[in-house]
C-alpha cells in the first residue's frame, strides 16, 4: 500500500477502503507520512468529497489513532456540547457552567481557532493562570468533583486529528463536510461522553453557507455517532453576523461572563439557553422541553451557572478576579471607532470578513506567524436589522499595533451592506435528533 497510489486514487474520484484510509491516517500519525503527502491527501478530499463509508472509515482511523477516555468512574450523565465554529461563537463558555448547575456532568475537549473563527482554548487562556492542558486524571476528576472541565486534546486523545487538524488551516481545507464530521466526531467518541449535543452553524461566517450542507454535516455525525452507540442531537443554528457583539479572546471572556452574570447581548443568552434546555432535554435530565428551558433560565437568572464558571476558574488555576473585574483579562492599546458613510439599515454582514478584520488585528507586525494577541479584536455596534445615521459607529476595534487599523477598517466597512430594511434570520433554523 503506497501513500501516492491512495493519494491518486482519491484524486481521481475513487472510493477508497477502510483499509487504506487506516494506512495513511496512521501512518501522519506515527510520522511516517509527511506533511506534504497529507496535505495532497486533504486537497485531494476537499475537491472530490468522501462517501458515508469512507467518512466512517476516517472517523475509525482517528479514534484508533490514540486512547479513548473512560468516564465509568464519574456518576451520573456524562455529556458533551460541540460547535462546528464562527465568529463571536463564545457559547461554549455560558453553556458548559450552565449544564453543570442543572446537574448534568460536562466533560468537555475544545479547540484552538480554526480559520477566521476563535477557539474556546484561546478564549479561556485571556484569563490569566487559566490552564487548558490538563491531564487525564485531572479531567476526570474535576469532572466527578465540580461537574464540568474544559480542556485541550491531550496528546493520547486523537493524535492524528490534532495534526490533520492544524494541517487543514495553512492547507485551505477546512471547509470540507467530510473532515469536518471526520474531526468532530472523532474527538467526541473519544472523549467518552454518553450525550453530545452539536451546534451546526450555517452562514457567512461558517464552514458550511447553506441549510442544506448544515443538514448533511449535522446528518453525518448524527449517524456516526449512532454508529459508535452515543445519543446524538444537533441545532441547526445561525452565523450570518457575529454572535454577541465582541470579536476577540479577551473581548468574548469578557462578554461570556456578562452573560453569566444575567446580561450580555439578547442573542448570545437566548442561544445559550436554547443549547442547554435541548441537551438537559435529550440527556433525559427533563422530559419536557419547556420544563428543560425554564431551569436553563433559572441557571443564569440564579447565579448558579456563574457560581460555577467560578468554580471551574479556580480548579483550572486561573484568576477569579477576573468577574468582577474584567480589567484582569489583557487590554487593548487603542479604541478607534469604524463609522458609517451612509444611511439606512444593516441588511446583511459578510461574517467572514468581520473575522478577518479580527485576525488582522491579532496578527500585528510583530508577532509570530502562528500567535494571536489575546487583547485585541473588536465589538460590532450595529446588527441585523439596525437603522444606521451617517456618522454612526459600526464597530470599535481594539488595537496594540496601530498599522492594523487601516487594514481592519477597510474590512468591517466592506462586512457591511446597508440598505433597505431586510427579514433578521433566526437563531436557530431546526433541530434534529
Amino acid at each position: 500500500m503506497r501513500i501516492p497510489d491512495i493519494i491518486a486514487a482519491k484524486r481521481d474520484g475513487k472510493e477508497l477502503s477502510s483499509k487504506e484510509i487506516k494506512g495513511i491516517v496512521s501512518g501522519y500519525a506515527w510520522g511516517e507520512v509527511p506533511d506534504y503527502q497529507m496535505s495532497a491527501f486533504l486537497m485531494a478530499v476537499y475537491i472530490r468529497g468522501l462517501s458515508f463509508a469512507e467518512t466512517s472509515a476516517l472517523t475509525q482511523a482517528m479514534v484508533e489513532s490514540g486512547t479513548v477516555l473512560n468516564l465509568d468512574s464519574i456518576t451520573g450523565t456524562k455529556v458533551d456540547k460541540h460547535s462546528t465554529g464562527g465568529v463571536g461563537d463564545k457559547t461554549t463558555l455560558v453553556v458548559v457552567p450552565m449544564l453543570a448547575a442543572c446537574g448534568l456532568k460536562v466533560a468537555k475537549m475544545s479547540g484552538r481557532g480554526l480559520g477566521f473563527t476563535g477557539g474556546t482554548l484561546d478564549k479561556l487562556e485571556s484569563i490569566p493562570g487559566f490552564n487548558t492542558a490538563l491531564d487525564v486524571d485531572r479531567f476526570i476528576s474535576q469532572v466527578s468533583r465540580i461537574g464540568a472541565a474544559i480542556t485541550g486534546q491531550t496528546h493520547g486523545i486523537v493524535p492524528a486529528d490534532k495534526k490533520i487538524y492544524a494541517l487543514r488551516d495553512v492547507t485551505a481545507t477546512v471547509e470540507s463536510i467530510p473532515l469536518i464530521a471526520a474531526s468532530v466526531m472523532s474527538k467526541k467518541i473519544a472523549c467518552g461522553s454518553d450525550v453530545i449535543l452539536l451546534d451546526v452553524k450555517v452562514g457567512s461566517g461558517a464552514f458550511v453557507h447553506s441549510i442544506e450542507q448544515a443538514r448533511e454535516l449535522a446528518q453525518t455525525m448524527i449517524v456516526i455517532g449512532t454508529a459508535f452507540g452515543r445519543k446524538v442531537s444537533a441545532a441547526i443554528t445561525d452565523m450570518n453576523q457575529p454572535l454577541g457583539r465582541a470579536v476577540g479572546n479577551a473581548l468574548e471572556a469578557a462578554e461570556a461572563i456578562e452573560t453569566l452574570k444575567g446580561g450580555g447581548p439578547s442573542d448570545l443568552r437566548e442561544l445559550c439557553v436554547e443549547l442547554s434546555a435541548l441537551m438537559l432535554y435529550i440527556a433525559g435530565q427533563y422530559t419536557d422541553l419547556e420544563d428543560a428551558r425554564n431551569a436553563s433560565i433559572s441557571a443564569l437568572a440564579s447565579g448558579s451557572a456563574l457560581a460555577k464558571f467560578i468554580e471551574i476558574i479556580n480548579a483550572q488555576d486561573g484568576d477569579p478576579r477576573v468577574i468582577d473585574d474584567p480589567n484582569i483579562l489583557l487590554q487593548a492599546a487603542i479604541v478607534h471607532e469604524v463609522k458609517s458613510a451612509t444611511s439606512g439599515y444593516v441588511k446583511a454582514i459578510d461574517c467572514a470578513r468581520i473575522g478577518t478584520a479580527a485576525s488582522i488585528l491579532g496578527a500585528g507586525r510583530e508577532r509570530k506567524e502562528d500567535t494571536i494577541d489575546p487583547a485585541v479584536g473588536l465589538v460590532v455596534m450595529k446588527k441585523l436589522g439596525d437603522a444606521v445615521e451617517v456618522g454612526e459607529v459600526l464597530a470599535l476595534i481594539y488595537a496594540n499595533d496601530p498599522q492594523t487599523i487601516p487594514s481592519a477598517s477597510s474590512a468591517i466597512l466592506e462586512a457591511y451592506q446597508i440598505g433597505e430594511l431586510a427579514q433578521v434570520p433566526p437563531l436557530i433554523y431546526e433541530v434534529i435528533h
